[in-house]
This record gives structure tokens, C-alpha cells and sequence, in this order.
């Protein structure tokens, strides 16, 4: 690189140096922002299999604050679920998949039943949420 003359072509050189010092650091350094927002952002799959008359699982642990989306699937007839104390709700057909997207909001167990009726042991399915911090 040829020596520059004078001061003034230092003074020069240097914003241009500086642009591309400031472009190629932004280049580097943003996919690892881009890939931390989509963890943040991206919710959490579960899925659930419903049939007569269980979850499977029927136990499930969460984080609060981190975006859940429960795939609530049918092995035989019409199922629901429904966590009163959560606000969630989700309806499968039978041999049907539906989802359901939350994000808890506050920790403790939370007990959700079957809201729909499957048959004699209707009254036992039940799914339990355990919300951590």
C-alpha cells in the first residue's frame, strides 16, 4: 500500500477504514444475534397423544416465559384438552392432530382434563404441567 503525502490523505483514509472495520465486524457477529433470536423466538414443540383414556405423556415439564406449542393428537376418538388455571384449550378429531400455543406465565402444577367426552373413563384423563422457573 503506497505511503500516503500528506496528513489530510490520513484523515481521509481513515473514515473509509473505520466504514469497513465497523461492516465486517456487523457481518461476523450477525448470525450469531440472528441465531439467538430464533432460539428466543422459536416456541417449544410437545406432542400428545390422546386415546382412550390417557395422554401420553402424562406428565410434562415448562419453563415459564418459553413459548410452548402442545401437538395434541388422536389415536382413536375425539379428545380435548383444557387447563382451566392456564387459560388453555385445544379439541382433536378423531385421528385428527390440533395445536395449541402458550406461554406460561406462572410457575406451580397444573392439572388439565379431557374436554371432551371419550367414554367410561373419561372422568380419570388427565395431563399435569409442571412450570419451573
Amino acid at each position: 500500500m503506497a505511503q500516503p503525502n500528506s496528513s489530510v490523505e490520513v484523515l481521509r483514509m481513515t473514515p473509509k477504514f473505520s466504514l469497513f472495520a465497523i461492516l465486517a465486524a456487523s457481518l461476523l457477529t450477525a448470525p450469531v444475534y440472528v441465531r439467538a433470536a430464533a432460539a428466543q423466538s422459536a416456541p417449544r414443540h410437545i406432542e400428545v397423544t390422546a386415546r382412550r383414556f390417557a395422554f401420553s405423556p402424562n406428565e410434562i415439564t415448562l419453563k415459564r416465559g418459553e413459548p410452548v406449542v402442545l401437538v395434541l393428537k388422536s389415536a382413536d376418538v375425539a379428545h380435548g384438552i383444557r387447563f382451566a388455571e392456564l387459560g388453555v384449550e385445544a379439541k382433536v378429531g378423531k385421528g385428527q392432530t390440533s395445536e395449541v400455543a402458550f406461554t406460561p406465565s406462572k410457575n406451580g402444577t397444573f392439572v388439565g382434563h379431557c374436554s371432551v367426552f371419550c367414554g367410561s373413563g373419561h372422568g380419570g384423563m388427565t395431563l399435569t404441567l409442571h412450570i419451573v422457573e
